[in-house]
């Protein structure tokens, strides 16, 4: 009896030894590294990846004033009423007018901006929607010019030419050998998505229907209600083709 008790002590520690053994394998085998759980956490889809948000974004326009000659010019005319229904449309703040000081344009700046404000007043600008702050340019070798901005709401996304894989077939890849898209796959499409859109709202929600046109529907329902059969029939969409 004495003599299998060691035996059996032996067996013991190396049964113990070996559920050791496997426990550590096993715990190895599912081991995950930081750059796994970012790499699993990158969305398929490039919706997701380069989403469209919805924020407050700056339209602007530049008018260049020389140094002898104020005023606006046909085409500058036209931008700045073009500016300023947009602003009666979508802005959702102030129009600054951001005007030279201290540069050799600078009086010609000033009758310029008066005339912008007058187009801006006979446009339907309010005066209080205005607000006029001069501005010295960082680089004096740099064409002063007035500035006229406002905010609105706006989709954006991006920014794009983002590439922190490479994709091609790389020990860095982790997406390569699963086929999966890279992640600047998609962004340029969404980037410009965003700018063509008229109404940033658009995305997030459908724009109500419009009343029928009762007139026009009475027409028609009535050359409906009395178009014969047979005409129907015997009415050709076009007679081009067999």
């Amino acid at each position: 009896m004495t003599s299998s008790t060691p035996a059996r002590a032996i067996r013991g520690l190396t049964c113990g030894a070996a559920l050791v053994a496997v426990s550590l394998s096993m715990g190895a085998c599912t081991h995950t590294s930081a750059n796994d759980e970012v790499t699993a956490s990158v969305p398929n889809d490039y919706r997701q990846r380069h989403p469209i948000a919805i924020q407050e974004a700056d339209r602007s326009v530049v008018v260049f004033v020389g140094n002898g000659r104020g005023g606006l010019t046909a085409t500058q005319r036209a931008d700045v009423a073009a500016f300023g229904k947009e602003w009666l449309r979508e802005g959702t703040g102030s129009i600054i007018a951001e005007v030279p000081s201290g540069t050799p344009n600078a009086r010609a700046a000033s009758d310029t901006m008066r005339e912008i404000q007058s187009l801006l007043t006979s446009g339907g600008v309010p005066a209080r929607g205005v607000i006029v702050k001069p501005y010295q340019p960082a680089d004096p070798r740099s064409f002063a010019a007035i500035r006229l901005l406002y905010p609105k709401v706006a989709a954006v996304a991006g920014p794009c030419g983002l590439w922190p894989e490479d994709i091609g077939p790389s020990i860095k890849n982790k997406g390569y050998l699963d086929n999966k898209p890279y992640w600047n796959f998609g962004c340029a499409n969404q980037r410009n998505l965003a700018a063509m859109v008229e109404n940033p709202s658009d995305l997030v929600q459908p724009r109500p229907e419009t009343p029928a046109y009762t007139a026009r529907r009475g027409v028609t329902f009535e050359t409906y209600r009395t178009t014969k059969p047979e005409a129907t029939a015997k009415a050709q969409v076009s007679n081009v083709g067999p």
